[in-house]
């Protein structure tokens, strides 16, 4: 079982700890709702280093990654990252990811962490008709999640750049308490935020000063339980849930990901064929009419007879609601549909409704 090098920093700060695609995990430290409340209304923290990180380089990388993934990489310029879909030839997708393009010919992929050797065999496979070298570094970096309207605020008195002109999905290479890290505007949350990707040496000292400096401002360490409940209201697919290897982005409700105008890419005939022809099944975001929680694998009815499945389903702290997704024939993915979710035997309603569950309050109101 592996463990971040946050590992005994957890045990310190008396979280709870689990397994979680081969790692031992905080699934929480004060409990899940006060840590998403906290999340949503000032700032959490959490240690995602279980993540994988893989470098492309080389003078082929760009035509190499077009081929890979289904997103448009040519639109991409330095410091922009990219969320994107490494896919296989049944239009399926091995992982989802976000691509950061570092300059020139060089990418650094932040991959789900039960993903990275099947990703990264799978690159190294395909680099063979390639000038392009893949490297799995994932080793050599941590990475810490600070989500929240607060997150700015609390980093801004550490950084040594200016953080207002970040963008969302950009990012800069600064220094944050004299320690360099890569500084994404990126999040698994819904809320605004950074993720610090730094060397592991970096992790404890940089977590410990984010704590103290956001302590004051609502801060509170985060762990695996609000940063599933968080990515659920926003209706974010978890890979292995929502994701997997014979699902494609249009059944995923990811079509805005694919870039069938870019050329040819792994897949793509599959893609075509499914926009041309329409699909058999697709994911929905439902909530439950009746008490109860729609679990993953849940089955879903249609009166009497089993249609689809359910990928997540968790209670939602900022709604008051159960909520949940699932994939349903085409027939009953429509707002308002009615479902039937078989729960410890006994089918409960739910209907289906417009995703996120949950938006962002804007600025001010």
């Amino acid at each position: 079982m592996k463990r971040t090098p946050l590992f005994e920093t957890h045990k310190n700060l008396g979280a709870k700890m689990v397994e979680f695609g081969g790692w031992m995990m905080p699934v929480s430290y004060s409990g899940v709702l006060k840590e998403h409340r906290a999340v949503r209304q000032a700032a959490g923290l959490f240690d995602v280093s279980h993540m994988g990180e893989l470098a492309v380089e080389g003078e082929d990388a760009l035509r190499f990654l077009q081929w890979a993934t289904c997103n448009d990489l040519g639109l991409m310029r330095d410091g922009q990252c990219q969320y994107n879909l490494l896919m296989n030839p049944d239009g399926g997708v091995i992982d989802d990811v976000i691509v950061h393009l570092l300059g020139g010919d060089r990418y650094f992929i932040c991959v789900n962490a039960s993903n990275t050797e099947k990703d990264f065999q799978s690159l190294k496979r395909l680099a063979r008709d390639f000038k392009v070298k893949v490297e799995n570094r994932s080793d050599r970096f941590s990475q810490l999640a600070l989500q929240g309207p607060l997150a700015e605020t609390i980093l801004r008195k550490l950084c040594s750049v200016d953080l207002s002109s970040l963008k969302s999905f950009h990012f800069i290479e600064p220094k944050v308490d004299g320690r360099r890290v890569l500084l994404a505007r990126t999040g698994y949350t819904g809320e605004d935020g950074f993720e610090l990707y730094c060397e592991n040496v970096d992790a404890a000292p940089l977590w410990n000063l984010l704590l103290q400096e956001g302590a004051p401002l609502g801060l509170v360490p985060c762990g695996l339980g609000a940063r599933d409940t968080l990515r659920l209201e926003m209706a974010y697919p978890l890979y292995g849930h929502e994701l997997k290897d014979d699902t494609t982005p249009f059944e995923a409700a990811l079509g805005w990901v694919v870039k069938l105008s870019k050329g040819d890419f792994i897949g793509r005939g599959v893609l075509e064929r499914q926009k041309a022809e329409g699909l058999s099944k697709k994911r929905v975001g439902f909530e439950m009419v009746e008490d109860g929680i729609g679990r993953a694998d849940y089955p879903v009815f249609d009166a009497e007879k089993k249609v689809g499945w359910v990928t997540s389903g968790t209670y939602s702290p900022s709604l008051d609601k159960n909520i949940g997704c699932a994939y349903v024939p085409m027939s009953l993915a429509k707002i308002g549909a009615a479902l039937q979710i078989e729960i410890r035997g006994k089918k409960k309603s739910a209907q289906v409704v417009a995703t996120p569950f949950y938006k962002r309050p804007e600025a001010g109101k």
